[in-house]
């Protein structure tokens, strides 16, 4: 194969060249097929909701998810990569009633049918797949679109069917009431987990803090209780007290009130927060309080309510050290109200709409504070201060949350707890700190999973219920389609709400009717593993042989979503573990540091980036970026650039090779081959033994599961072999006196280039691409192993190492002592500590420092010379009159090569030239050094003082120079 100049190209051209290229030969699909099934890698692509666009900060998974499979396809692996959408839950809904306009739960059914809502929500699903295909193209991931699976796809929605009724059956999944994160917008309770995902979902308020006073009975004092929900007031039943608390009795402005001894300071001051004048009348343990009953604030609810109980949750930490308590909106009130048999008393509507009372129709954030206030004026509340404090919103609408009492159907976690934890045993995390860390922490903390919605647009819940002629309740759990059609005879082209809703059957004379409510959309995505393959009922060895996974990633908010879901429901289906390895990615900001955002303006189009640097540029610097170790980062353009810039160098090195490779004809035999045991030269040996050094090292980084830790060689190979490995071989191009050097340095330079196209490939697949089909004509890299680790010479990079540590020692000297490279020097004298007394070695290793030192003498001594301690190297910076000479000659040869490149020479264009000085001294320096001069700039003649075709004024160390050259036209090759 032979090699033109000159065809390097701009990387958006390849970049979107070899997108269709790879689709038109079908290389990603013969990447797979080319491995055989039986040796599979298991990739679960998390599915991101299709009402959403993709930008950078999805573009930094995606790329992760493309990156993995590509180096285990490499390593022999068959690794099938399906995309996947989520289409259900809220995510959805809200989206689609923003279209629509719909502002209330309440309009849905009334001013849109729920035939049409639906209808809307399925075809809004479809719509944006076609942006995200583009862009995830552009990314250079490859992921089979066609034949993605989606939520809401009536095989998929059948496996959820499955598993809901595998899961009731082993008594994992129960009904019941608690109290859960409400939102009153959406009209539905959401899980802890969803909510907390993110801190977003957390905001600052600003809420009143009100001191209520209780009236106890038989007495003119008043129980002092604290609460910053004054809104949960009208539904009070009882106040909690500590026991073991010591608590006052006081006489303040004329009224006797009871509170925690130790909060006297905090709680009893003005509106200035000074202190108010107060007198002890007794003191006394909590313990008396309990039992006692209270005047009910507004409507009396019976015997078991309006009394003081003991609670272990009420703390001196703020507060009176007594609490308010209204059991259907708080979680510990509900548990004691359970446990005391008191009554819990509902005020508020599912829309947060007051019921009853004198706030009835209000909605409940807007009545908050005006309850306060109101109470206030009565007497009913002693004072108010407000707070600033965290409070969570719903994560997909923005609604404030409140905590509700409300029935819902329940997996159990607790049970499978311990299980879990020790399965999570059986995962890789990276970072590593996750897997006893937060993942860890989230299933010991977490409570029984509210799986059930009071939605719409998801699967419906396959429960249906009938109450016999006693008044006794009866439930049938449907596990699949067919054994409903048994049951009823009725068999839907479509089992989302409602056109489900209207089946119904009968038992035993009870007639059953579907539950009004949906799954929670996280259970959906927590089944993904199974229900991709419609499983059990498709594709059942497929599932069971390639279980768990091998590999998922997500970004940290999914620590506490989607990996722990996965993991709840398939501990619970099947006992183990749903994935073996995992990667968990921080939170890519905007340049300000921000969350991304098209509001605030903080990030550049990903397509413009691309289009702009390129997709390997971007790749590379999120996939080496700390925001793969599991930390937040903010991206900045600059960054993007940066990275380009180094892997151009890539180029620059491809560049030099076809440009000789080129003017001499050099072909390459067709054949990958490892030429470190045949190689002589040092240089030659040292950039192969880099070259096998950088294989291993991302080869155990990526097993590893370790990207960052993977990449964070590349680029200093890369500079090491541009910038020392081609830099220090130029000359072996030029010369015509050891034509076996210069093939050695072609084929070295073309095995360690096409190497790095297959090291890159997973990382940045366009340039390794282009780069690949360039140097070989065959079809693409991504079809290729991974390279082999050949042998890697410890020695020999030990010496390198050594001789660029003292390199750089003299260029220090240099620099201390104000003399420039291009200067010559008599000498230098070092200590090689790594480098044996073999005559050809040595002379090889002196030849580095004298090029590079620009001395003419380099002298290698026994131990470090005397006089440079703690130094190796001692450099005499000793300039005579003749070296001076020879520098300022140097310096000519540096301004003739500028001007051949001024004026657009060709590499071999051997030239005419002239110089003109009025300076004695540089005219001797010129003389002195005419051969050096002629030899360096391809020059057949020089001449002093006469005009040629192109001419250049310039100075050399202040002095004037005149280049004056034209191209010999009869005599155009290399000497």
């Amino acid at each position: 194969m032979k090699f033109k100049q000159g065809t390097r190209r701009k990387p958006v051209e390849y970049e979107k060249e070899l997108i269709h290229y790879w689709k038109e030969h079908e290389t990603f699909k013969r990447s797979i097929e080319r491995r055989s099934a039986s040796d599979s890698y298991v990739f679960y692509d998390g599915p991101p909701f299709i009402t959403g666009v993709p930008h950078v900060g999805t573009l930094l998974a995606t790329t992760a998810k493309d990156v993995v499979p590509r180096y285990w396809t490499m390593k022999g692996k068959h690794v099938e990569r399906v995309w996947g959408w989520d289409c259900h839950g809220l995510p959805a809904e809200v989206f689609t009633e923003k279209k629509l306009g719909v502002k209330d739960r309440r309009d849905i059914g009334t001013k849109i049918s729920l035939e049409d809502y639906i209808r809307t929500c399925r075809d809004n699903m479809i719509q944006t797949g076609s942006l995200w295909e583009d862009t995830i193209d552009r990314i250079g991931r490859w992921v089979d679109f066609d034949g993605a699976y989606r939520t809401m796809d009536k095989n998929y929605m059948e496996s959820i069917w499955w598993a809901f009724k595998e899961l009731y059956e082993r008594g994992k999944i129960y009904e019941g009431e608690k109290v859960l994160l409400y939102c009153v917008r959406d009209a539905t309770p959401l899980s802890k987990a969803e909510v907390t995902m993110d801190a977003g979902s957390y905001r600052e308020v600003n809420d009143p803090s009100v001191y209520v006073k209780f009236k106890l009975r038989d007495s003119d004092a008043f129980i002092l209780a604290w609460t910053t929900t004054p809104w949960t007031l009208p539904a009070n039943v009882a106040v909690a007290v500590n026991k073991a608390f010591d608590y006052v009795e006081v006489e303040v402005a004329g009224e006797r009130l009871i509170l925690a001894q130790d909060l006297l300071p905090k709680v009893l001051t003005d509106e200035k927060h000074q202190p108010l004048p107060y007198k002890i009348i007794r003191s006394f343990k909590g313990k008396e309080l309990v039992g006692k009953r209270m005047e009910p604030l507004f409507e009396d609810h019976g015997a078991k309510a309006h009394t003081i109980y003991h609670e272990d949750y009420v703390s001196l930490e703020e507060g009176t050290g007594i609490v308010h308590s209204a059991p259907a909106y708080g979680e510990e009130d509900f548990i004691m109200a359970q446990e005391e048999g008191m009554p819990i008393i509902s005020v508020i509507d599912e829309n947060g709409f007051y019921k009853s009372g004198r706030w009835k129709g209000q909605y409940v954030w807007d009545a908050d504070k005006e309850i306060a206030k109101e109470l206030l004026k009565e007497g009913i509340v002693w004072k108010i201060e407000y707070i600033q404090h965290s409070y969570p919103h719903c994560y997909r609408c923005n609604t404030r949350l409140m905590y509700r009492a409300h029935p819902s159907w329940f997996m159990d976690i607790a049970s499978q707890r311990n299980e879990m934890l020790e399965e999570n045993g059986n995962i890789s995390w990276f970072p590593e700190h996750l897997k006893q860390g937060r993942f860890a922490k989230t299933i010991e903390a977490a409570p029984d999973w509210n799986l059930s919605r009071d939605r719409f647009w998801a699967t419906a819940m396959p429960v249906w219920k009938g109450t016999d002629a006693q008044g006794k309740d009866h439930i049938k759990v449907v596990g699949s389609y067919r054994e409903l059609k048994e049951l009823s005879g009725v068999e839907l082209d479509d089992y989302h709400r409602p056109w489900i809703d209207g089946v119904i059957f009968t038992i035993d004379g009870i007639e059953y009717r579907r539950i009004d409510k949906v799954m929670d959309c996280w259970f959906e995505s927590g089944s993904m593993p199974f229900a991709q393959f419609h499983y059990p009922f498709d594709n059942v060895q497929k599932f069971e042989q390639n279980y768990p996974g091998d590999f998922v990633v997500e970004y940290i908010g999914q620590v506490r979503a989607w990996f722990y879901y996965m993991h709840a429901v398939n501990v619970a289906l099947f006992g183990h573990n749903a994935f073996k390895h995992v990667i968990v990615t921080g939170n890519l900001a905007g340049n300000d540091g921000r969350k991304m955002s098209k509001s605030y303006g903080n990030y550049t189009d990903p397509n413009e980036l691309m289009d702009l640097y390129s997709a390997d540029a971007l790749r590379f610097l999120l996939m080496s970026s700390p925001v793969m170790n599991g930390e937040d980062y903010s991206l900045q353009d600059k960054e993007v650039s940066d990275v380009q810039r180094k892997l151009a160098m890539i180029w620059n090195m491809y560049d030099f090779f076809t440009l000789y490779a080129d003017v001499d004809n050099w072909e390459w035999d067709g054949e990958v081959k490892d030429p470190g045991d045949r190689l002589s030269n040092p240089l030659d040996q040292w950039i192969v033994s880099r070259l096998h050094q950088l294989i291993d090292a991302v080869d155990t980084n990526m097993r590893r599961y370790d990207i960052p830790g993977a990449l964070a060689p590349v680029l200093p190979f890369i500079d090491d072999a541009s910038n020392w490995y081609v830099r220090r071989s130029r000359r072996r191009f030029w010369k015509t006196e050891d034509d076996d050097d210069k093939q050695t340095a072609y084929q070295t330079l073309h095995y360690v280039l096409v190497q790095l196209a297959h090291v890159l490939a997973p990382f940045t697949p366009f340039l390794a691409e282009e780069l690949y089909k360039k140097l070989t004509g065959d079809e693409s890299v991504h079809l290729r192993d991974w390279p082999e680790v050949g042998r890697i010479n410890d020695l020999v990079l030990q010496q390198m190492a050594d001789i660029r540590a003292d390199i750089e020692q003299g260029l220090s000297q240099r620099a201390a002592a104000g003399i420039k490279v291009r200067q010559p020097l008599n000498r230098v004298q070092l200590h090689m500590r790594s480098i044996p007394a073999t005559h050809d070695i040595l002379q090889h290793y002196q030849q580095i420092v004298k090029d590079e030192l620009n001395v003419k003498e380099v002298i290698v001594t026994e131990a470090p010379p005397e006089s440079a301690k703690p130094y190796l190297v001692r450099l005499d910076t000793t300039i005579t009159p003749k070296l001076r000479r020879e520098g300022k000659a140097r310096e000519v040869i540096r301004h003739i090569q500028s001007a051949r490149k001024k004026f657009k020479l060709q590499v071999d264009n051997r030239i005419r030239l002239s110089l003109s000085t009025t300076d004695d001294e540089l005219r001797r320096a010129i003389s002195e050094h005419s051969a050096t001069i002629i030899s360096e700039t391809l020059a057949n003649e020089l001449v002093m003082d006469q005009t040629f075709a192109d001419s250049l004024d310039c100075e050399v160390d202040g002095l004037p120079l005149t280049i004056s050259l034209q191209v010999h036209r009869e005599e155009n090759s290399r000497p």
